[in-house]
């Protein structure tokens, strides 16, 4: 049997500091993000499966990938919790998050690995992710690179 990646691209927009950093990237600023997020699994091969022939309806990945993090992410400011404007900013404006990491394009990815790893089925699994700040900056996670004994 033959296993097949999908990949589905999503764009959203997003502000972000980097608190305690030492360039100007500790100014609030903004990224035209992009996503792409790579599944993988085995075509359904069941002939009364309506979805027969796929590993996934790309539907349905959006969906999961809108839902959990487009809607949410899309137009916010991204912050750590101890970021001296962090509680000044939240209670102004409705679209801030606030986490206890440094909200790096490392960081962000891995977090919505684990959102994402949580919302599929056994069939399909996360294969990678990619997410781009800037034309030419981007940050990937493989399910491949990753090690059992946490190194």
């Amino acid at each position: 049997m033959n296993k097949i990646r999908l990949t589905k691209r999503f764009d959203f927009e997003a502000a972000h500091s980097l608190a305690g950093y030492d360039g100007v990237c500790k100014y609030i600023h903004g990224h035209s993000y992009t996503l792409y997020v790579t599944v993988t699994g085995m075509p359904s091969r069941d002939k009364s499966d309506p979805k027969r022939g796929m590993v996934m309806d790309f539907g349905i990945l959006k969906q999961i990938v809108k839902e959990n993090i487009i809607d949410r992410f899309d137009h916010c400011l991204m912050l750590r919790t101890d970021s001296p404007l962090s509680h000044e900013i939240q209670n102004e404006y409705k679209r801030v998050e606030l986490f206890d990491f440094q909200p790096t394009c490392e960081n962000i990815l891995l977090y919505f690995v684990e959102i994402l790893k949580s919302k599929l089925s056994g069939a399909v699994s996360l294969h990678s992710l990619k997410l781009s700040e800037t034309d030419s900056s981007f940050a990937e996670w493989y399910l491949s690179d990753q090690t059992c004994n946490n190194e």
